[in-house]
Formats: C-alpha cells, sequence, structure tokens
C-alpha cells in the first residue's frame, strides 16, 4: 500500500471510529460538533473568554455568542464578570457541565472497551497497543 493509500484508510477508520464514539453518546445528541468542542475546551481550561473559544473552535464571535447562549440554557456553563475589566465576561463550566463531560468520557470509553473486548483477538489487542505511539507521533505533527 502507498503513502496515499495508506493516508486516505487511516483517515476513513479514524473517521468511522470517532462517529461510532459520537452515536453512543446519547447526552450529547442536543449539541453540535462545535458546541461539544466548545465545552471540550472549557474543561480543559479553568474560563474563558467567549473571543478566546471563537478562535480556538475557529467560528466567528456572533457564532460562538449563539452556541454560548444555547449551552446556558442547558445549565452547562457560568458567565463571571472580570473583576478587572467589567466589559469582560469570563466562560466556564458549571458543576453540572463538569460532570456532563466526565459521563460524556466515561460513556465513551465504556463503549469503545466493550468494542474491544469484543471484537479483538489477543494479538489484535497487541498489535493495537503497538500502533499507539505511532499514531501519537501522527497527532503531534504540526
Amino acid at each position: 500500500m502507498n503513502t496515499k493509500e495508506l493516508s486516505t484508510s487511516l483517515r476513513t477508520v479514524i473517521s468511522s471510529l470517532h462517529k461510532g464514539l459520537r452515536k453512543q453518546l446519547y447526552s450529547t445528541n442536543a449539541y453540535s460538533m462545535t458546541e461539544i468542542d466548545t465545552i471540550r475546551h472549557l474543561y480543559h481550561s479553568t474560563s474563558l473568554l467567549p473571543s478566546e473559544l471563537a478562535a480556538l473552535t475557529r467560528i466567528k464571535t456572533q457564532s460562538m455568542s449563539q452556541i454560548l447562549n444555547k449551552i446556558e440554557k442547558h445549565g452547562v456553563i457560568l458567565r463571571t464578570p472580570s473583576e478587572t475589566d467589567k466589559r469582560k465576561v469570563y466562560i466556564s463550566l458549571s458543576p453540572f457541565g463538569l460532570e456532563m463531560v466526565k459521563k460524556i468520557k466515561y460513556d465513551k470509553d465504556e463503549w469503545l472497551q466493550a468494542a474491544i473486548e469484543k471484537t479483538l483477538t489477543a494479538g489484535e489487542k497487541e498489535l493495537l497497543e503497538k500502533a499507539l505511539p505511532v499514531l501519537h507521533k501522527l497527532i503531534e505533527n504540526k
């Protein structure tokens, strides 16, 4: 298999696996990929400005405002005015939002673990384990 065929096959497999994981998450069906990405960024940061979230998700600030309004209605985020600049409002996950992210991660891990145990042989599991460092190298290539 040449490099082009390999990259196409790898992209297809990773995309299908990602879709499979997403289908298992009933708690996130109400959210778009951009909304989930926004929540993920908030999980990895204590708090962010809406403009920072827009830049991280590569969308316009106006679109981010709509996303924040939606997830705020669901109780996922908190808005905290800046103590030094009253024009700025920081966004963070609410306790409900934090629990939602933890449940999503748990659900993904449970689904993938079950799929691995049900589908792969011991040799295939070992091969997958050996492939992980190689896949990490691809992620780190920017």
